[in-house]
């Protein structure tokens, strides 16, 4: 649905260039939802904007379906945008307009007749769920219902692709979660392409189905989320699952223990799917003998499935120990012996 590659931005400073943008390549299907997660500075808004030309790139290409947007004239590029909605993290929307006229502005732009644009706003206000509110100005309106106009008039011409730059950092938990429902309950309804940024790894984690992580410009890891969740490989990687898997709570537990005990194993154990419903501990206490003290855990929630994580100390033999660690590895758990803390 979307290709990119070797893509590049260099803005030019007083005294010297910024590369924001540094040799990107990319593939997101048709019909996924697509996180792209930077801390500030990654060079992620840049790059969202160079995915529907509101930034010209330095070099590369991108085709969305068969059609190269770089290579397209402005006429063209007009017409091609029209397949592309895009909502902002501040909404962006006319505070002198309704919220059924900012929603029919780009119909209104794109020569919709009258009665077709009557019909088409109020399907989307039902859509995004303000039936109601469409006389409402968007000073009268919650940050959540302001975003869900932002998300309605993105969508008022039927686009393929749907891109969200930060679309939730302005809002808080509650409203988050709400929107990003709404995103999902579109992506399943309509089919539509999603493609999000964020610096949040919740956002990543609540729905997305692919994520490719950003720094200085580049794409240094990218894959399934649930994959990048279990196995992160880079530093920055890490901090961003550490987000959603509570690490600080975890090392300060294993501090603790270690200090008060400076014995035994510390294993940590990785559940994923069907797994998370495993009596796993209750079945290691009753068939070796030994203490088993849980230190620290989690499970939350992906696109793809469940996903858990938990810190436990083995007390006792040495080879009872390492017959319990043998029979958590039959099973489908995934066991890392000593990790550090």
């Amino acid at each position: 649905m979307i290709t990119i590659k070797d893509l590049s931005k260099v803005f030019q400073t007083k005294d010297r260039e910024v590369k924001a943008v540094d040799g990107l390549s990319l593939t997101i299907n048709k019909g996924e939802i697509y996180g792209v997660i930077g801390y500030s500075g990654a060079g992620k808004s840049t790059f969202i904007r160079l995915l529907n030309r509101l930034e010209d790139p330095t070099e590369g290409s991108i085709h969305v379906g068969d059609q190269d947007l770089t290579g397209l004239s402005k006429n063209k590029l007009r017409i091609a945008r029209q397949d592309i909605g895009m909502i902002f993290q501040h909404f962006n929307l006319l505070w002198s307009r309704t919220v059924y006229d900012n929603i029919a502005f780009p119909l209104e732009i794109a020569g919709v007749p009258k009665e077709e644009r009557s019909r088409r706003v109020k399907e989307l206000i039902d859509l995004v769920g303000l039936s109601g509110r469409g006389n409402s100005y968007p000073s009268q309106l919650s940050g959540g219902q302001k975003q869900r106009v932002g998300i309605a008039r993105a969508l008022a011409n039927n686009p393929k692709v749907l891109l969200c730059d930060e679309a939730t950092s302005a809002l808080d938990p509650e409203t988050t979660d709400s929107i990003l429902d709404l995103l999902v309950d579109i992506n399943e309804k309509l089919g539509l392409t999603i493609v999000l940024i964020t610096h949040e790894m919740h956002v990543i984690r609540k729905i997305c189905h692919q994520v490719a992580v950003m720094e200085q410009g580049r794409i240094v890891e990218k894959g399934d989320v649930l994959d990048v969740f279990l196995h992160p490989e880079q530093p920055v990687t890490k901090k961003f699952v550490d987000q959603v898997m509570g690490d600080q709570e975890k090392e300060h537990s294993l501090k603790l223990i270690k200090d008060k005990y400076q014995s035994g194993k510390i294993v940590r154990l990785h559940f994923v799917g069907e797994s998370t419903n495993q009596a796993l501990i209750s079945e290691v206490s009753r068939k070796f003998v030994l203490d088993v003290n849980i230190l620290h855990g989690k499970i939350t929630q992906t696109q793809k499935g469940a996903y858990g994580t938990m810190f436990v100390q083995f007390e006792g033999d040495n080879e009872e120990v390492a017959r319990a660690i043998e029979y958590i590895r039959s099973t489908s758990v995934e066991v890392e012996v000593n990790p550090d803390a």
